[in-house]
């Protein structure tokens, strides 16, 4: 890793440096968000609902700006999502109001997940892949996703732990987690200073940015548009179980605290990103698709196993079992949709790539809630999680196989 630093100019630096900060903060609000919602009156029906509407709201703030970006400024568009960071963090802080929250949920950045969220991940993906040359990028694609999933386990640890120490200081549950909260919108500031100091090259250049299609997107608008489809489908499968609501889970199951939580999702978020550490070595002897695919099947079976167990630690293992392979399927799909498109597409693919995402996910919370609330159906968002997984990964090994990237076509 050092070697590899080593090589990187001031602007990769920086952006790994937003990418630890921003997913540091997205895993430290992720595992009270759900508690946090209840202990100011919210049920389980309007907690799904406003974790859903976060997630539509968001899909609609990051088309614009990620489809704007190679046009109006890569660094601009990423100023103005830590703003959009920051702000939403502060309502949050200051209302109980559930239409002023729901409001900033929608139009702010707020991770339920603790997994990415707003315009940031598609625009430093193409800036990345400006900056690296082909051979390199899906290596870097791994390292960036592994400070992120670390970044991640110890934002989830660092919430869970501060919110129950302050529990057993004497804080109300909502007190506690409204701490956690502040950290957040600070961190939306934080990025804003490293953005702020990005210099000119991580811009698309003029040239490029004047053949312009809709969306941003031109010769490669019909691959992108399959791939958003089938990444959409992954989305909504996954969305049945993001961390916030498999944080509420394990709480109601099995009655754990949070510093339990923090603990168990450090250790997923740890062996996440590993696992996409290793996703490089194997991709480069087997292929992009072949990777994504052959390790994202065995995770979602894991996924599935994960409420038949009958106790807690079983619980545990088979979701940490599911975590170490869970995310080999990640920088492989990143690289492989930057290398797909043209040079000038690049944000605009993986804006739109990642939005659909963000559509794709954005009713599954809400579903989630209505199981919840029914003792009967907790466990039921693990099984629909994994089996829509699964189908996706069939159809898009069956569609894209043949569509090889360039260090693949060259090879």
């Amino acid at each position: 890793m050092t070697n590899l630093l080593a090589r990187f100019d001031r602007d990769v630096l920086l952006l790994f440096s937003t990418r630890i900060v921003r997913l540091f903060a997205y895993g430290f609000l992720s595992v009270v968000l759900a508690l946090y919602l209840a202990s100011i009156g919210l049920d389980e029906r309007l907690i799904g609902l406003l974790i859903s509407l976060t997630l539509a709201g968001d899909a609609v703030v990051s088309l614009w700006l990620t489809t704007s970006a190679d046009r109006l400024g890569r660094k601009r568009m990423l100023v103005l999502g830590s703003l959009l960071m920051a702000g939403a963090g502060v309502v949050f802080v200051i209302t109980r109001n559930p239409v002023l929250l729901i409001l900033a949920a929608i139009v702010g950045v707020i991770s339920p997940s603790g997994g990415e969220i707003g315009p940031f991940l598609s625009i430093e993906q193409a800036a990345l892949s400006q900056l690296l040359p082909d051979k390199q990028r899906t290596g870097v694609f791994a390292w960036y996703n592994l400070v992120g999933s670390f970044a991640t386990a110890f934002g989830a640890l660092a919430g869970g732990w501060i919110s129950g120490s302050l529990q057993a200081g004497g804080s109300t549950l909502a007190d506690s987690y409204r701490a956690v909260i502040i950290g957040y919108a600070l961190a939306g500031l934080v990025l804003l200073l490293l953005f702020v100091a990005l210099s000119r090259r991580v811009e698309v250049t003029t040239a490029a940015a004047t053949f312009r299609r809709r969306f941003g997107l031109h010769k490669s608008r019909g691959v992108v548009m399959k791939l958003s489809a089938f990444f959409a489908l992954d989305a909504f499968g996954g969305a049945f179980v993001v961390q916030s609501m498999m944080a509420y889970w394990f709480y109601v199951k099995f009655g754990v605290d949070g510093r339990v939580l923090g603990s168990i999702f450090f250790g997923a978020n740890i062996l996440a990103g590993i696992s996409a550490l290793l996703a490089a070595r194997i991709a480069a002897r087997f292929g992009l698709i072949n990777t994504m695919v052959f390790t994202h099947i065995p995770s979602n079976i894991l996924l599935i196993l994960v409420p038949l167990m009958p106790n807690l630690p079983l619980a545990i293992t088979v979701l940490l079992l599911r975590f170490s392979i869970s995310q080999m399927d990640v920088p492989t799909r990143q690289s492989y949709t930057m290398a797909v498109v043209e040079p000038d597409e690049r944000s605009a693919a993986s804006g739109v790539t990642t939005i659909a995402r963000s559509v794709g996910a954005a009713i599954s919370p809400a579903l989630t809630g209505l199981l919840l609330a029914n003792p009967a159906l907790i466990s039921l968002p693990f099984f629909i999680a994994g089996v829509l997984k699964i189908i996706y990964d069939l159809l898009l090994y069956r569609s894209f196989l043949a569509v090889k990237p360039p260090e693949e076509a060259r090879g």
